[in-house]
C-alpha cells in the first residue's frame, strides 16, 4: 500500500494542514491502492503566497526562454524514465486501462515537443517595423510571463492536463499552484517527485491533491493572477464568472458532445475500428469522445449492426489486463450517473441496442457500465445533448449532407468531432463547416502543433503550441527612439 503523507509546496516536502487521509481505493474491486493527504485552504495560502515570491522576487521569471525549455527537455527525460510506473498506478487508482495509459506517456513526449517546438519559434521579443515612412520611433513587442498560475485539472487524464498547462506556463516563465483530483493523489505526487528532482527555484511549482472547496479557494485566491482549468461546463461557467469578477485571465478546457459524421461512400471495415478509439478509449470517459454517431438513412441499420458487433467485442474487466478495453469508471456515483443517463434514453424512447444499465455479469464489485448502444435517437434527446462521460454511443440518422452537417452543429458543446468519406478533400470541406475546435478526417489523429480548444460552451482560449504559449503571456509594447 502507498503512503503520501506529505505535500509538495513550492519545491519542499511539506507537512499538511490536516494530517488526515483519504484512502484511494480501485474502482475495479475496491481495494485499497493508498492513502494520500489533501490541501485544505491553508495549505493553498501557503503555495500562492510561495508562488507569488518566486514570481515577484525570484529568479525564475528573469531566466532566459532558452534555459527555460532546456529545463522542460529535462523534465519530459524524468517523466519518460518513469513512464512504466506512472501508468501502472493511474491504472491502479483511476480505473482506465494501462494500455491506454502505457500509449498516452508517448503522447505526453509528443506534446512536450510541440510545446518545445512552439517556444524555439516563439517571438518572445522583436521590433516592429514603422507602419509610417521616416517614423522617428520603433516599437519593442515583448511577451513576458502572465504571473501565478492556477492550474486545476480533472481526474480522467491527469498527466495529460497537468503537463498541458505546466509546460506553457513554465516556458513562459510563470509560477504555478496546480490543483489535482483526490483520485489522482497518488499519481501525481509521482509528478511531485519528478519536479523535486529537477530541482527548479524555490516556489515555483507546487501540487495541491484536494476537493472542489479547495479549488474553488484557489481560483479566487487574490494571489492569483491567472486560472487554467479543464473539467466540465458546469464548473467552467462558475470559474469565469469568478474571473471576470476579479479580472484575471482565464483558459477553459470544458465539456463536448462530440459528432462523427459517417457519410455514404464510408468504407465501414474502416470506420468501425477507428470509432473503438475515437469513441470508446479511456472508458468513455473523455471530453473528446465521439459519441454521437451520424449514419445515412440508406446506411442506418447497417452501421447500427457493426457498431453493436463492435460494442459486444470489447472485453470489459480488470484495467490491467492488457487484453481490457474497458474498465470501471472512476466512482461509484460516476457509475451511477451514467446508468441514469442509460435509464433515461429508454425512456426516452431511444432504442437499446447492446448494453444497458445492468453491472456487466461477474464485475458487480467494480464500478463498471457495459459498453452501450442506441439507435433511433433524435439529437433533441438528452442522451444526444448531454455529456454522459461512460461507454455509451447514440446513433442518430440523417437524409442528406446538409442535414447531417446541421446536426453536428446541434449542440451547445462545440469540441472535437470527425466525418468518414472515400474524399479526403470532401471531408475538409464537411470540417470546414461544422463548428469545433477540433476536427478529424478519415480518423487522423489530433496533432499537438496546432491549436486546441473548444467553440462554444465547450471552452475559452487554446492549448498546445504556439496557442498554448499565448495563453501565459502578456504583450508589451515599448516605444523607443528610431
Amino acid at each position: 500500500m502507498i503512503m503520501r503523507d506529505k505535500l509538495y509546496i513550492g519545491g519542499t516536502w511539506t507537512a499538511p494542514s490536516s494530517p488526515d487521509l483519504l484512502d484511494i481505493r480501485s474502482p475495479h474491486d475496491q481495494s485499497l491502492v493508498g492513502r494520500s493527504v489533501q490541501a485544505y485552504p491553508v495549505d493553498v495560502d501557503r503555495a500562492v503566497s510561495a508562488a507569488r515570491r518566486a514570481f515577484d522576487e525570484g529568479p525564475w521569471p528573469r531566466t532566459s526562454p532558452k534555459e527555460r525549455q532546456e529545463l522542460i527537455i529535462r523534465l519530459n527525460g524524468l517523466r519518460e524514465a518513469r513512464a512504466d510506473e506512472i501508468a501502472e498506478l493511474i491504472t491502479k487508482e483511476r480505473g482506465n486501462p494501462h494500455w491506454f495509459n502505457k500509449a498516452g506517456q508517448a503522447g505526453l513526449t509528443r506534446q512536450a515537443l510541440g510545446y518545445l517546438k512552439a517556444a524555439r519559434e516563439f517571438g518572445w521579443e522583436e521590433t516592429l517595423e514603422p507602419s509610417v515612412p521616416g517614423a522617428s520611433f520603433r516599437s519593442v513587442v515583448r511577451r513576458e510571463p502572465t504571473g501565478v498560475v492556477a492550474a486545476v485539472i480533472p481526474w480522467n487524464s491527469p498527466y495529460s492536463a497537468a503537463l498541458a498547462k505546466l509546460i506553457p506556463a513554465l516556458l513562459a516563465g510563470c509560477t504555478v499552484v496546480l490543483k489535482t483530483s483526490p483520485e489522482n493523489s497518488l499519481s501525481m505526487m509521482v509528478l511531485a517527485e519528478i519536479f523535486d528532482e529537477l530541482g527548479l527555484p524555490e516556489g515555483v511549482v507546487s501540487i495541491l491533491p484536494a476537493d472542489r472547496e479547495t479549488s474553488e479557494y484557489l481560483v479566487a485566491h487574490p494571489g492569483v493572477d491567472k486560472i487554467s482549468f479543464t473539467g466540465s461546463t458546469r464548473a467552467g461557467r462558475a470559474i469565469a464568472a469568478v474571473a471576470g469578477q476579479q479580472l484575471k485571465r482565464v483558459g477553459l478546457e470544458l465539456g463536448g458532445k462530440s459528432a462523427m459524421i459517417i457519410l455514404p461512400d464510408a468504407d465501414l471495415k474502416q470506420v468501425v475500428p477507428s470509432l473503438k478509439f475515437s469513441s470508446l478509449a479511456n472508458n468513455g470517459e473523455a471530453c473528446i469522445a465521439q459519441t454521437r454517431i451520424l449514419a445515412p438513412r440508406a446506411r442506418y441499420e447497417e452501421i447500427v449492426a457493426e457498431l453493436k458487433d463492435l460494442l459486444e467485442s470489447l472485453k470489459v474487466g480488470d484495467p490491467s489486463d492488457q487484453d481490457t478495453f474497458v474498465g470501471p469508471l472512476v466512482r461509484a456515483d460516476q457509475q451511477e450517473r451514467v446508468r441514469d443517463y442509460i435509464r433515461l434514453a429508454v425512456e426516452e424512447g431511444a432504442r437499446l441496442v447492446t448494453g444497458g444499465p445492468e453491472s456487466p455479469e461477474g464485475l458487480e464489485r467494480g464500478n463498471y457500465v457495459k459498453p452501450t448502444l442506441f439507435a433511433d435517437v433524435d439529437n433533441s434527446m438528452r442522451i444526444a445533448r448531454e455529456e454522459v462521460f461512460g461507454p455509451v454511443l447514440v446513433v442518430i440518422p440523417y437524409e442528406d449532407e446538409e442535414e447531417a452537417v446541421r446536426i453536428a452543429n446541434d449542440s451547445e458543446y462545440g469540441l472535437s468531432g470527425g466525418v468518414w468519406t472515400a474524399d479526403d478533400a470532401h471531408g475538409l470541406e464537411i470540417a470546414r463547416r461544422v463548428r469545433t475546435g477540433t476536427f478529424t478526417v478519415n480518423g487522423a489523429p489530433i496533432g499537438f502543433d496546432g491549436p486546441f480548444g473548444g467553440f462554444k460552451t465547450s471552452g475559452v482560449g487554446r492549448e498546445y503550441g504556439a496557442a498554448g504559449l499565448t495563453g501565459y503571456v502578456e504583450q508589451k509594447t515599448i516605444t523607443v527612439p528610431a
